[in-house]
């Protein structure tokens, strides 16, 4: 389900300018699950396609101003009807964790591939979207065999106290529980 050039034949594609190569030797053996909504606690709408691609209209809503010279994207996306969109191949560095710690390395995006679950820490994703990530990371897992479940983490332990997703409303038993070994 992933091409040989990083892409998943199943996702819209929505190129983003903001990724870079991955340093030479690096190996991906980290992902990450984060939440987004644009405005917050708002689903649906072009918003964050526009944000990944560096077109964030600043007038579809106050709080996008500050918003406007962010230089942000992650791999994937899964909106709230399980719908799936990539922004940058996983061979490349999406820019999704900033600065960000894992068991001693820093520069997470180095070696992680980010994907974005539409929703906030506080309301329960949908069962669309849980279903839509374990297929994929199932996939990510069998193209990426270093991703284990304990290299499967949230954004919130990579950037603690800066970060706070995926958040309480992720039931991670859930996720976890199905993955195969």
């Amino acid at each position: 389900m992933i091409d040989d050039q990083g892409w998943l034949v199943a996702a819209r594609p929505v190129l983003s300018p903001n990724y870079n190569q991955r340093p030479h030797g690096v190996m991906v053996d980290l992902l990450v699950i984060h939440h987004i909504s644009l405005p917050a606690k708002q689903f649906g709408g072009p918003w964050i396609d526009q944000l990944f691609t560096n077109q964030l209209d600043i007038h579809g809503h106050n709080s996008f101003a500050e918003l406007a010279a962010m230089r942000v994207s992650a791999h994937l996306l899964i909106n709230r009807l399980g719908e799936l969109t990539q922004y940058v191949s996983l061979k490349n560095r999406a820019w999704h964790a900033g600065p960000s710690q894992f068991q001693g390395r820093d520069h997470c995006n180095d070696f992680s591939i980010g994907i974005e679950l539409e929703g906030t820490g506080d309301i329960p994703f949908t069962d669309a979207q849980y279903e839509r990530l374990i297929t994929v990371t199932q996939w990510i897992r069998q193209a990426y065999p270093a991703i284990t479940r304990e290299r499967i983490v949230g954004h919130s332990d990579i950037a603690p106290g800066r970060k706070t997703d995926p958040g309480p409303s992720f039931d991670w038993c859930r996720y976890l529980g199905a993955l195969t070994p």
